[in-house]
């Protein structure tokens, strides 16, 4: 396939199943689709009536190939806002011919345009491609930091 024009938009409440297909889509890639709990109920509330979140559309021709969801964060350090790269996903029939690259790319925009002081984003370590891939881009691992996660029963237990 020869590389097609890539545009971008907002998602609206309307993509609301298509980011859903997106996410699980994503999660089957990673091998985690049973850890899946989102529904489009909570996609609704949290990206859009709430406003946590945001997503970008990866369009060619005039189909969703792929999507962003980013939220922002805040360094203490940096005094600023960053944005942080929750998912990125690219259907597997369009990779190979940039749109990932393009869509960081305009991720890195947003944080320009926005005064963000960085963009960040985690990769699962046995994901060689992807790894390789936000290498080649300039893109630093973070090693001397571990993310720590309390979720579910845990952060119930905690909160009491």
């Amino acid at each position: 396939m020869k590389t097609k024009e890539l545009t971008f938009r907002f998602a609206t409440k309307e993509d609301i199943p298509l980011i859903m297909k997106f996410i699980k889509d994503l999660a089957i890639y990673e091998k985690m689709l049973d850890e899946v709990v989102a529904t489009e109920a909570l996609l609704e509330e949290w990206l859009f009536d709430k406003k946590r979140a945001e997503v970008i559309l990866a369009v060619v021709e005039g189909k969703e190939i792929g999507f962003a969801l980013f939220f922002h964060n805040f360094s203490t350090f940096l005094g600023r806002s960053g944005i942080y790269l929750e998912d990125l996903y690219v259907d597997p029939a369009f990779r190979g011919y940039g749109y990932g690259k393009s869509i960081l790319k305009y991720l890195a925009k947003i944080a320009v345009e926005r005064k963000c002081g960085r963009l960040e984003w985690v990769c699962l370590n046995w994901n060689k491609p992807s790894i390789d891939f936000y290498l080649s881009l300039g893109a630093k691992p973070m090693d001397d930091w571990t993310i720590y996660r309390i979720s579910g029963t845990t952060l119930n237990e905690l909160a009491d």
